[in-house]
């Protein structure tokens, strides 16, 4: 990945800032866990009558101060198959359940582990497989001073990612040398602003395009 320019170092959020939001985070996701236990178990058997294969898929990821971590998803792909890290729509590895799970983003309901672990924080930069992550600048390495998130200005921004790469030739240059890049730009530029209030516009931003569709 090609060296930014221009180098901006980024002051972490106070602590006060991160404090407030973590406890929004246990709060809302442990909620979360309890309102949505129905939702969970009708996708975890959708998940497991229609594929071999086990429920969740894992992964791991890089997360806050750089350091690797677990991420929890509904499995939406077929077991057997592997390729790339990433995955472009019309992907013949997805399911047919998986195709109508991440349409709805109902595959990253089991996050909300994740977040009330710590691991991750219901806002926040996407965290990477370490394949990408050692790609980063200095200056793009500055996203691991919070939380990754379930959604963030960069997942609202890029929601059709997907289609994105379908359209590519090559979907992992295309990723790795413009997505990717302008993701890393608008995560960090949440950065400053991380708090409960800024994280509050964004969730609710990320269901208003989710229920649009």
């Amino acid at each position: 990945m090609a060296n930014t320019q221009t180098f901006q170092r980024f002051a972490p959020p106070g602590r006060g800032a991160m404090a407030a939001k973590r406890l929004f985070d246990i709060v809302c996701a442990a909620c979360g866990l309890v309102a949505l236990s129905p939702l969970f178990l009708i996708t975890a058997l959708a998940v497991g009558l229609t594929s071999p294969g086990g429920i969740l898929f894992c992964q791991e990821r890089i997360g806050l101060g750089g350091k690797p971590f677990i991420i929890y998803k509904f499995r939406t792909m077929r077991k057997e198959n592997s390729g790339l890290k990433i995955t472009a729509s019309g992907d013949d590895r997805i399911t047919p359940v998986g195709r109508i799970l991440r349409k709805t983003k109902l595959d990253e309901l089991p996050q909300l582990f994740n977040v009330l672990r710590g691991d991750m924080s219901f806002v926040g930069p996407r965290p990477e497989v370490q394949e990408y992550t050692d790609l980063y600048t200095e200056e793009q390495r500055q996203v691991f001073l919070v939380r990754p998130g379930i959604t963030g200005v960069a997942s609202i921004r890029y929601r059709n990612e997907n289609d994105l790469l379908a359209a590519s030739d090559d979907p992992n240059r295309t990723y790795i040398q413009e997505i990717l890049p302008e993701k890393l730009r608008l995560d960090l530029s949440y950065i400053p602003r991380a708090g409960v209030v800024q994280d509050i516009a964004l969730i609710f931003e990320t269901l208003a395009v989710v229920i649009r569709g």
